[in-house]
């Protein structure tokens, strides 16, 4: 319905640019937040913030991450310290590791190698390994948490 209405924004201005849509979004979904207050299931409104916050903090991961690898090749000295990291995962779903192995994967410096047989532990080779303990706390509370509050 959200969409819908940003649609409808779109038709209405006349206006085809990308900021004309999330303005038409934004008032969509205050709309709607509005016509649902007095309702129990308040999931989409819960939802979408967190969406969006996954989507920046993925775009902030992949532009650090970029810049890192960029530096790294520009550069005469290499920086690199690669390594394979055994990380215990929270996930369970076949669509739950499948997400956080694809956003582990298209960050650059970072590669998804095996998942172990019972489905708990990812074998993640890393190029810039500092402190092992860290990385996993990095994944743990940054990809993996924000996204199995979107997927949960």
């Amino acid at each position: 319905m959200n969409l819908l209405l940003a649609f409808i924004w779109v038709a209405l201005t006349g206006s085809l640019y990308f900021s004309n849509f999330y303005l038409g979004f934004l008032l969509g979904f205050f709309i709607l937040w509005l016509m649902n207050r007095n309702e129990d299931d308040q999931r989409y409104f819960n939802r979408v913030p967190k969406i969006i916050g996954f989507i920046l903090y993925f775009l902030y991961e992949l532009v650090k991450a970029n810049l890192q690898v960029a530096y790294d090749v520009i550069t005469p000295r290499f920086f690199m310290q690669p390594g394979i990291v055994r990380y215990p995962m929270a996930s369970r779903s076949d669509f739950e590791i499948n997400m956080l192995s694809t956003v582990i994967s298209l960050t650059p410096g970072t590669l998804i190698m095996d998942i172990s047989e019972d489905r708990t532990v990812l074998y993640i080779h890393v190029m810039y390994l500092k402190d092992k303990d860290q990385f996993i706390r990095q994944i743990k509370n940054g990809f993996e948490r924000r996204l199995l509050e979107i997927i949960r």
